[in-house]
């Protein structure tokens, strides 16, 4: 398929710039993947389309203050946006500056401490923060919070609330699992109550969440790499779901692609990974057999996704709908609840 199969008309009126008053008061497209039925509901609305027995997996990830101002010791001003944690020191960051610094480089962050540039993949440096406070207190003191580049203010106090789901836990994602958004601690208890049982998974989200395919195949298109684990009491509850006939929803395509992507040996595994999978129109689903996920840009590797879970010419016409219905977009937005294609 092409990339500008996957591109849409979208109104800018329509990108949420800031999230609704209340975490669930936003609105609900359900989308039947097998017939293409479409609903319009309220988010609050989701616990009828879940039974006794079901079981909503949700990212846990929690998004760090990953953005950082400086300059070089040498002088340039410089942007930084660190993409991944390596440890207690290291991180690999995206460096924005009129020349791109060079291994050995030494830099100032936010005016409080040094790094150095340890060497580059691609578009990736690799930094060494030269502190004995670890990376994860520095960004935390320092750094500020990485809303999307289709957000046009900068983070506010609001921001660092809402732009966090109530269940972060792990922290290491540099954008929000934004499905997550939508949930707060009445939703959950409630979603409780009905019988449907909870589990979690992490994936840390990388900025190339954003990034639009540029290629004219998406075949040639290179998808970035993130970090998922998988614990086995999540497993074990899948298994025991699927068992007894129950659906496994994802919560926001983070948790989808952790789960189908430690599913790709055959049979859920446990623990630790690494995955750049990229799920187009045909691939075949293991584990997700329902989808709670917000509306994504155009010619975006997670429209692709969608498209391939509930079926390009399904999310194509809810979509169209959406935009008519004049639903608001991406991040801060409102939700889908997706059935599988069969």
């Amino acid at each position: 398929m092409r990339t500008q199969d996957f591109d849409f008309y979208l109104p800018d009126t329509l990108i949420a710039q800031h999230p609704a008053a209340k975490r669930s008061a936003s609105r609900l497209l359900h989308l039947n993947g097998r017939t293409g039925h479409i609903e319009d509901k309220l988010f609050v609305d989701l616990p009828d389309f879940l039974s006794a027995g079901d079981l909503l997996v949700f990212n846990d990830t929690r998004v760090i203050k990953a953005r950082l101002f400086g300059h070089k010791t040498t002088g340039g001003t410089l942007e930084m946006l660190v993409e991944r944690v390596l440890g207690t020191h290291h991180v690999l960051a995206h460096i924005r500056a009129s020349r791109a610094p060079k291994a050995g480089t030494k830099l100032k962050l936010a005016n409080a401490f040094e790094a150095e540039v340890i060497d580059r993949d691609d578009d990736l440096f690799h930094v060494k923060f030269l502190s004995e406070t670890s990376v994860l207190d520095l960004l935390e003191q320092y750094g500020a919070l990485p809303l999307p580049p289709y957000i046009t203010h900068t983070a506010e106090s609001d921001d660092e609330e809402r732009y966090q789901t109530v269940y972060a836990k792990h922290a290491g994602a540099v954008a929000a699992p934004t499905a997550g958004l939508h949930f707060d601690e009445t939703m959950l208890n409630t979603i409780k109550a009905k019988g449907v049982n909870i589990a979690y998974v992490t994936l840390h989200v990388g900025a190339g969440t954003f990034q639009p395919v540029r290629t004219d195949m998406i075949t040639e298109h290179k998808m970035h790499s993130e970090i998922y684990h998988i614990p086995a009491e999540t497993v074990a509850m899948i298994e025991a779901t699927k068992a007894k006939g129950g659906n496994i929803i994802a919560v926001g395509t983070t948790s989808l692609r952790a789960l189908e992507s430690a599913a790709r040996p055959g049979k859920l595994q446990t623990g630790m990974g690494e995955t750049d999978i990229f799920i187009t129109p045909g691939f075949s689903f293991k584990i997700v057999d329902k989808l709670v996920t917000n509306f994504h840009l155009p010619k975006s590797t997670l429209l692709m996704l969608v498209s391939a879970f509930a079926g390009f010419d399904h999310i194509k016409n809810a979509y169209a709908h959406a935009v008519k219905q004049q639903y608001r977009f991406f991040s801060y937005g409102d939700a889908m609840l997706l059935d599988r294609v069969d």
